[in-house]
């Protein structure tokens, strides 16, 4: 009989693999409440790794991490009006309040521009406090329609960065920098993960912002993930808590300002653009364990050497989590380590111990060898960094080969709607052609210079749209 595979195949349902891998990797479950998630202990271990490595990204801009209420007075919403607007059918009020009638309704934060901007306005005086630099990791809800574990959830966790400046030129290049230097930094050296910057159509920018600039990524199956973004806001939310200051020449001067965001959408996209039919690949550099040691049997030599060869490759920088539990079956163990998407496996028996050797697993490019223990914390560094790189190569591949340039609206549909991603001029497609492909559950991701880089402008000559059917 054939052996019934674990997680449904990718190219048999790729939703239900999805859902098949979250649960059986033990990254989250669902909550009581439908749209919220319970994100288990490996879960968390990853965002709290993701946390690390963007957090001190951040930091390195100068910005400082602080903390804003859950709860935002529901006037604070109407100062100013395309944010509101944009985030009203999301919108969880609170209108009750200790068994009484709240006097004014309360909105769970959905992001938190409107409470930022009161304490911006009361903290910004003088061109001296300039720039304001704050991020905070929080969580946040929108009452999601049609929710997907870690990819659209009713509440979920991020961080949140929102900068004041005192000229507009600041503000843009403060945007850009987020936008290249923590988040595509933090994707494609962390996470391994072949990103897009992009600049948004007016239409899918933020609401409220001026410019949005995003990060896009392709998963699995050819559909897009929007990673993160990053905003200029211009002066809309300056003029609508009057946020100003009094500049060296002793005018008074509104602000200009931006925001930025990233989720824990991330741990789906993950999940989606390395994950195989085995479960979970973890990029190396990201993964809290790097590397597994598994006692095959209960021997005391043998627990011995594993607990040894744990200590051995601590000493060598490697994240290294050691399973004796010799009450469990191997194969379990090791089939749970495999959908955990552990880079390396060291496995250690008896006659492993006779020969001086282990068997080394690589979850990433798969395959098992022998290979000499002492030989072992030398070399497995420089493997971790092979893995790392071949995924996001295999990551730039499967982006490169499943996009093509189109020139007209049906074949950037085509493209699109067939597993892939198409690349049209701006100049063809237009706001007219945008408004076509959402016909087809079809969309705009983001807008590219000719070469590949962010425009300056969305309307810039040779810019080219990226156009996919999306998450």
């Amino acid at each position: 009989m054939a052996k019934t595979p674990v997680l449904t195949p990718r190219a048999e349902d790729f939703p239900r693999w999805y859902q098949d891998l979250i649960n059986k990797a033990e990254l989250a479950d669902n909550g009581p409440v439908r749209g919220t998630m319970v994100i288990r202990p490996y879960g968390y271990g990853l965002w709290e790794r993701m946390q690390a490595e963007m957090d001190a990204r951040i930091k390195e801009t100068g910005t400082q991490n602080a903390y804003f209420p859950l709860l935002i007075p529901q006037s604070y919403l109407v100062k100013e009006a395309d944010h509101v607007e944009g985030f009203a059918p999301e919108l969880a009020v609170v209108t009750h309040g200790g068994g009484k009638e709240l006097e004014e309704p309360a909105v769970v934060r959905p992001t938190s521009e409107m409470i930022i901007n009161d304490y911006f306005s009361k903290w910004v005086q003088s061109y001296r406090d300039l720039p304001l630099l704050i991020n905070q990791w929080a969580n946040v809800v929108r009452w999601e329609l049609r929710p997907r574990l870690f990819l659209r959830t009713s509440e979920f966790l991020w961080q949140e960065g929102h900068t004041a400046h005192a000229t507009f030129e600041e503000a843009r290049d403060f945007a850009a920098h987020i936008h290249r230097k923590v988040y595509e930094d933090f994707m494609v050296n962390v996470l391994a993960m072949d990103v897009v910057p992009g600049r948004k159509t007016a239409k899918e920018r933020f609401a409220g912002a001026v410019n949005t600039l995003t990060l896009e990524g392709m998963m699995g199956d050819g559909k897009a993930l929007q990673m993160a973004t990053s905003h200029e806001l211009g002066q809309n939310f300056a003029k609508a808590f009057n946020t100003s200051y009094l500049s060296k020449d002793g005018r008074q001067e509104l602000v200009w300002q931006t925001s930025w965001g990233s989720t824990t959408r991330m741990i789906g996209a993950l999940v989606m653009m390395h994950g195989d039919d085995n479960g979970l690949r973890v990029p190396p550099r990201l993964a809290q364990i790097q590397a597994v040691v598994l006692a095959i049997k209960g021997d005391e030599a043998v627990l011995a050497k594993v607990r040894e060869v744990g200590d051995r490759l601590r000493a060598a920088g490697v994240r290294v989590h050691v399973d004796d539990r010799t009450d469990v079956p191997f194969g379990r163990r090791a089939v749970d380590w495999e959908l955990k998407g552990v880079p390396v496996r060291v496995e250690i028996g008896p006659r492993d111990l006779e020969n001086g050797t282990a068997m080394l697993a690589r979850r990433i490019p798969g395959g098992k060898e022998p290979v000499a223990l002492d030989a072992l914390p030398g070399m497995l560094p420089g493997i971790l960094e092979e893995d790392q790189a071949l995924l996001l190569k295999q990551s730039r591949d499967r982006r490169e080969s499943r996009t093509s340039d189109v020139s007209t609206l049906e074949e950037a549909v085509e493209a699109a709607t067939s597993g892939g991603w198409a690349r049209i001029p701006w100049a063809v497609l237009g706001e007219e052609g945008e408004n076509k492909l959402a016909d087809h559950a079809v969309t705009v991701r983001c807008l590219v210079a000719e070469d590949g880089s962010v425009p300056a402008d969305g309307d810039a000559p040779g810019n080219v749209a990226i156009v996919a059917r999306a998450y």
